[in-house]
């Protein structure tokens, strides 16, 4: 495996609350990972310090292919990014890293396609050109037809997938995906988790994905369990 993210010694509290306790986790190109845990185990912490968005009290978040703030190649290929400023970590989630979350989050005023472009559009590509490179996801993701329409409009497994063309639209290198199934019934959560793994493994993309599901976990070529802050059990599972 090509390692591409990695969080070593991974530590972050809250007041007298410790969420991360030396977490040490790295996922490769094409890899998905599972992460699993009771209420307050620090799933959730877990990936939103390894996607920048919070940063941890003590440990390292590395990026390959990240420079400094300095302009300066990193050893080896690889860059801290929990010690990049605010503009330039803000900047990395926007063209490195894509976002699935439990509501989708996507803008009700916009059609569905604009949804998609929305990240492309905020990196400076002109707005027709944005649409146009965000309406290649709507065939492969099942969407053709969906274009002009907005949320609303859209039934919770249809919105599910514009998020998931959003957060590829970039061409990230990792997708983070928050409970992303959490708001689906049974059926439409195997039907987009198969297709947010599947899709990001042929773009070549890590997947992070937290859920409280073991059969949508079970999707993920790993599963991390964490309890206390912690890495209990790691499992590997072949997919197919």
């Amino acid at each position: 495996m090509t390692e591409v993210l990695a969080g070593h010694g991974l530590v972050k509290k809250f007041g007298a609350t410790t969420a991360l306790a030396g977490v040490d986790v790295a996922v490769g190109e094409r890899d998905s990972l599972a992460i699993m845990g009771p209420s307050g185990s620090g799933k959730s912490t877990l990936l939103h310090t390894l996607a920048g968005i919070i940063r941890p009290d003590d440990g390292q978040v590395l990026l390959r292919g990240e420079r400094s703030e300095m302009g300066v190649p990193p050893a080896e290929g690889w860059g801290r990014i929990d010690k990049l400023g605010e503009n330039r970590l803000s900047a990395l989630r926007r063209t490195r890293f894509g976002f699935v979350f439990q509501s989708g989050q996507l803008l009700p005023e916009l059609p569905a396609e604009e949804n998609v472009a929305l990240p492309l559009m905020l990196e400076g590509v002109p707005r027709r050109r944005a649409v146009e490179r965000a309406r290649r996801w709507f065939a492969p993701l099942g969407l053709d037809g969906l274009e002009q329409r907005r949320p609303g409009q859209l039934s919770g497994g249809q919105a599910q997938r514009v998020a998931i063309a959003r957060a590829l639209a970039v061409e990230p290198d990792v997708v983070f995906a928050d409970e992303p199934t959490g708001a689906l019934d049974q059926t439409t959560s195997m039907e987009v988790v198969r297709l947010l793994t599947s899709v990001t493994r042929e773009q070549g993309a890590a997947l992070v994905m937290v859920t409280h599901d073991a059969d949508v976990a079970a999707h993920c070529d790993r599963i991390l369990h964490v309890r206390d802050g912690q890495v209990s059990t790691c499992s590997q599972y072949t997919v197919t």
